[in-house]
């Protein structure tokens, strides 16, 4: 793709802005847009426009079929495809695709994941055209978004809840900036998601039973090298990533996705792809379709792209960032000090929002990133600890340190600080160096939330996220519009927000024990190192009773999700469980008995000719490779027990606490032992790829 036709070719498979302005009337792209900025009802009448031009112009670009494209609570999206023809009278067919086809769908919903919200046989459920995402080609198929619910009206996506969530947090923000005089028509949260992701050698890949299965290694010693010399992280992109890389720009441009930044990251094999900003909604939807084309673009390079947290032991697993800021329609950052003291009391009134979300909902934010797959890289000295704490860096915590205490800050003036005052000042993106090990920090004018896993949703956390913090604002609010005294009553708000939420506060290191022992022990701050111990505070009668009050979720989905994410998390340990059984069993021991033999056999041999000879690494070796083969057999055994022990819980919490108590334990110690025997075995007879052959086979 050449400089010269990339604006050109931007954009070039979506329905967006600039094709609806010129394929609608002036009234009928008024119409749609007052919906999509107002979030004001749509208006039927337009729906049967919109779609007649939605379908020319996915016809004109090669689209047979159109689908209503959905994110059920799999994790991954969904679609059932419809092709636009229509019997004609004359025998032939007609190429049609109506309003109420666009905005309505009913497909079938019996096979996904439901927690208890309908039973298999009421299949019924409906999709609904969210007109906030616009819509794109794929594979010659238009894809329209679309929310996913239940006949009886629950959500079964997580689309729906992230828009709800959206909403609470839009009406709670225009309330505050009604205090201070300004109208806006929205408020609107942005997100820009780093996605983190390992390219591996397709054929290698497809010698990995656990890998093809699971998405990780459940089994591989470390080579020899691996990312000790940090020559990996921002080095020169070797050519046939280089090419992987340039391949998925075209394809994600064309789709109207902002892929900005591309780089190697810190292990062997470890890449980078960051987006510009877009609104929280559609940089989720974007982000979904980010992952999929990746793996699609990776198997046309003869690799495969994953998307596991925690693919390799041993070497940093892969996360995504989430990069969240607030702004209105307008384009003001209320992330951002201003020019006047107005503005910038405003500014802290909406950071305190945020820290003060943080702290009354840091379960909710760690439950919000917790999977089987992350509780492996969470606090690995390779992302950020369980325990949720703020980073503001020293002198955003400087100033917020004055204002709690009425002091002067020591700025361009010395003046104490209330209302923001004009001094002070306007902050850079890195006005400290960056803590790595805090899991939410400020960044300049955005929030990183950096605890969210490589192949997570991110409607997950920012869902958290904006729900948290119209709560904050709502309880502002309420106490500012009864306020006698406005200034007054705003500057001892910020004080005592600061006051009450400083224990989250945290600019050190993540990672050392101390942190840990002054979080949990001094400070409070919960510490949920697995699924199994996060998950079950969703239903906490205080995130319950936040989350329902702004509609963002009802009792009854609540629960669901409480259900869902807990069982997905089991299933998936006990495939990696019975996936170790299978391959222990079928591959490692009679690879290690076949390596044995030929060991024995050779010491045979040789002490035939020559009883004299010592043959001490053929003894040595056989002994401990016997010992291990034994060990093996053991702990194969004991895991096998402990999986076909699961069936007989009917709790989902008893079981994710016996997967995590037990079950893990012992599938650490299995793979501990046949990495173990990898190490002694010869290459030619070890079964599978090794690391060093997955982690260097792309270069």
């Amino acid at each position: 793709m050449t400089q010269q036709n990339i604006p050109e070719m931007y954009g070039s498979l979506v329905f967006d802005d600039k094709v609806m302005r010129a394929r609608l009337s002036v009234d009928e792209y008024n119409s749609l847009r007052k919906t999509i900025d107002e979030n004001a009802k749509l208006d039927p009448k337009i729906a049967d426009a919109v779609a007649n031009e939605m379908r020319e112009w996915a016809v004109e670009k090669g689209a047979t079929h159109f689908t209503h494209w959905f994110q059920p609570l799999t994790g991954v999206t969904a679609e059932k495809h419809d092709s636009f023809i229509s019997p004609s009278p004359d025998g032939g067919v007609i190429m049609e695709f109506s309003g109420k086809e666009l905005i309505k769908g009913e497909p079938d919903a019996s096979s996904f994941p439901s927690g208890g919200l309908r039973a298999t046989f009421e299949a019924r459920g409906y999709t609904a055209w969210d007109p906030t995402s616009y819509a794109f080609i794929k594979d010659h198929t238009l894809c329209i978004p679309t929310a996913f619910c239940s006949y009886s009206g629950d959500a079964l996506d997580k689309k729906t809840p992230l828009l709800r969530s959206m909403q609470a947090l839009n009406v709670q923000a225009k309330r505050i900036l009604k205090l201070f005089g300004k109208e806006v028509k929205y408020v609107r949260t942005s997100v820009g998601p780093e996605q983190e992701y390992f390219l591996v050698d397709k054929e290698m890949f497809e010698k990995r039973p656990d890998l093809v299965y699971t998405g990780r290694t459940l089994f591989g010693a470390m080579p020899p090298k691996g990312q000790e010399l940090d020559d990996h992280y921002f080095g020169v992109i070797k050519p046939r990533v280089s090419a992987f890389m340039e391949d998925l720009n075209d394809e994600l441009w064309k789709l109207g996705i902002l892929a900005k930044t591309e780089h190697n990251e810190v292990a062997p094999a470890q890449h980078e792809m960051a987006p510009i900003f877009s609104t929280t909604n559609v940089a989720t939807d974007n982000n979904q379709l980010t992952m999929e084309i990746m793996q699609k673009v990776a198997r046309k390079h003869g690799m495969v792209c994953l998307l596991h947290e925690k693919p390799f032991k041993g070497v940093n697993g892969s996360g995504k960032h989430n990069n969240w800021s607030m702004a209105t329609d307008t384009g003001v950052n209320l992330l951002s000090p201003g020019d006047t003291p107005s503005e910038n009391a405003q500014f802290l009134l909406f950071l305190c929002s945020v820290v003060q979300a943080v702290d009354d909902y840091q379960d909710l934010l760690r439950l919000s990133v917790a999977t089987a797959g992350n509780d492996h890289r969470l606090g690995a000295n390779e992302a950020p600890p369980a325990i949720i704490s703020v980073f503001l860096g020293d002198e955003l915590s400087a100033i917020l340190d004055a204002i709690k205490n009425d002091k002067p800050y020591h700025d361009k003036e010395k003046e104490v600080m209330k209302l923001g005052v004009s001094s002070l000042p306007r902050f850079s993106k890195d006005t400290t160096d960056r803590n790595r090990t805090s899991p939410f920090a400020f960044t300049g004018n955005k929030f990183e939330f950096r605890s969210l896993g490589s192949s997570n949703s991110i409607a997950c956390c920012n869902i958290m996220l904006n729900a948290a913090v119209a709560e904050s604002l709502k309880q502002y609010a309420d106490r500012l519009e009864k306020a006698k005294n406005f200034e007054d009553e705003l500057h001892d708000l910020i004080k005592e927000t600061i006051t009450a939420h400083e224990r989250i506060l945290f600019n050190g290191n993540g990672y050392t024990d101390e942190w840990v022992k002054e979080a949990t022990v001094v400070r409070g701050l919960s510490n949920l190192k697995t699924t199994a111990d996060a998950m079950p505070h969703l239903l906490d009668e205080k995130n319950k009773e936040m989350l329902m009050a702004h509609k963002v979720f009802s009792e009854s989905e609540l629960n669901s999700r409480c259900e869902i994410m807990l069982e997905n998390y089991c299933k998936t340990i006990n495939i990696e469980g019975l996936t170790m059984v299978d391959m222990v069993r079928k591959n490692y021991l009679p690879a290690i008995e076949g390596y044995v033999y030929s060991l024995a056999k050779s010491m045979s041999t040789v002490k035939s000719v020559s009883p004299n000879v010592k043959c001490a690494y053929e003894q040595k070796t056989l002994e401990r490779l016997s010992y291990l083969a034994d060990e093996i057999l053991d702990k194969v055994d004991a895991l096998e027990v402990a999986l076909e022990a699961l069936k007989d819980y009917d709790n989902i919490i008893k079981t994710s606490e016996v997967i995590r108590d037990d079950v893990l334990p012992k599938m650490e110690s299995l793979r501990d032992s046949v990495d173990e025997a990898e190490t002694l075995s010869s290459e030619k007879c070890w079964p599978f790829p090794s690391y060093g052959k997955l982690l260097f086979s792309v270069y």
